[in-house]
């Protein structure tokens, strides 16, 4: 089958997994309720980039070892859980001590390229997302096309369409953000999210394949 006969049921597919609930949902609506919508965006770019790597890494090959291998799935899945739980516990954390505090400039920039590094860190050490692209792609590259430039391409159609879908979230919660950072509200919902990203992170540990 052609490319293009197959790209309304891979758009349709992007946009399902796109509203599952995971890990790159759960930082995404913490980030954006407690520090607005321009706060939550270095985070999208940062889990999307994590995702076109994925994305290559699957076409090199580079990933079905990762999907086939014991060793590496299990390192990658203990990574992946720590800095899960990690990011829980900071939640709690700022919890326990009421809140963010605000910075000057250069703190807030810092704080964004943290917040970019948190995102990608937590797709690329999630064996879930090894294994999803190596079942996914496939099925949307016809015989006869470059596996890599294809995959490159699907990938890139994926991150456009995440990265729109993640950013009207994020400026959909940012729009109630002077209630989500009352303090009360705020502690509140940073002991919410830390719950349940040291879940998830429970979760991704006992992963099986």
């Amino acid at each position: 089958m052609d490319l293009v006969a197959l790209m309304p049921a891979f758009v349709l597919a992007v946009l399902l997994i796109s509203a599952s609930p995971g890990p790159a949902m759960a930082l995404i609506l913490q980030r954006a309720a407690v520090t607005g919508w321009r706060g939550a965006v270095p985070t999208v770019l940062g889990l999307e980039l994590g995702l076109y790597v994925w994305a290559l890494a699957a076409a090199a090959g580079f990933a079905a070892l990762v999907a086939v291998s014991e060793v590496a799935f299990v390192v990658l899945k203990v990574v992946g859980a720590a800095v899960l739980v990690l990011l829980g516990v900071r939640a709690w954390h700022s919890a326990w001590r009421g809140g963010h505090a605000a910075g000057n400039d250069a703190v807030a920039l810092r704080s964004a390229r943290a917040r970019f590094g948190e995102g990608m860190l937590v797709q690329l050490a999630n064996p879930k997302a090894a294994i999803f692209v190596v079942a996914f792609y496939p099925q949307f590259v016809p015989a006869g096309r470059p596996l890599f430039a294809t995959t490159a391409g699907l990938a890139l159609v994926q991150v456009t369409l995440e990265t729109g879908f993640y950013l009207s979230l994020a400026y959909g919660v940012g729009r109630a953000g002077a209630f989500f950072r009352r303090s009360r509200v705020r502690r509140r919902l940073d002991a919410v999210a830390g719950t349940v990203l040291v879940a998830l992170g429970v979760r991704v540990a006992l992963t099986q394949r």
